[in-house]
């Protein structure tokens, strides 16, 4: 199997301009996921990234964030836990809101789902804002684990999100300056 670097990762995904809404480019990691080589290659990458780490739990963010942590806590040897929006998990939860550019959303994880002091990796497919996944993290230290690390698949360096995640170390695949 050939190693792909960032370009070559970054040449997989497929951009879609103006959507969801005009000025916007979207990022589409369908194009990517769908290649079977390319697929595992950023799952490896990840992996390798944290070997040796001692994380104890990996954490993925609805939803995308799913399709990479299910396979990185896997490859790690650790369990998978999910953080999801309101009303998507059936025992006691913890709940945090965040804003959004026009209003707020929130996110929940099981009350059970860590114990204090885990190390945790926190995983979504992409940094944007960073507010998504400052909530995350703040579920996380909720249940007084510790977050020794974030992960990504893309980050869109030029909206800074990486400034709102307060010295939490940030491992991005591909990044866009702009």
């Amino acid at each position: 199997m050939e190693t792909l670097n960032a370009a070559d990762l970054r040449a997989k995904i497929r951009e879609i301009p103006d959507f969801p809404r005009p000025g916007v480019n979207f990022k589409d990691i369908t194009t990517l996921m769908k290649d079977a080589e390319a697929f595992h290659q950023v799952v490896e990458a990840m992996a390798g990234h944290y070997r040796g780490s001692q994380i104890d739990m990996v954490v993925g963010v609805e939803s995308r964030g799913f399709l990479f942590g299910a396979p990185l806590a896997y490859a790690l040897g650790t369990g998978f836990v999910l953080i999801r929006k309101p009303g998507k998990l059936p025992a006691p939860t913890v709940r945090v809101e965040y804003q959004l550019e026009y209003g707020t959303d929130a996110l929940e994880l099981h009350k059970d789902a860590l114990k204090p002091g885990q190390r945790v990796l926190i995983v979504d497919d992409l940094l944007a804002t960073g507010g998504t996944i400052s909530a995350a993290i703040d579920l996380v230290h909720q249940l007084q684990a510790q977050v020794v690390g974030v992960a990504f698949l893309i980050e869109l360096e030029f909206l800074r999100g990486r400034e709102k995640l307060a010295g939490v170390p940030v491992f991005s695949l591909v990044k866009y300056e702009a």
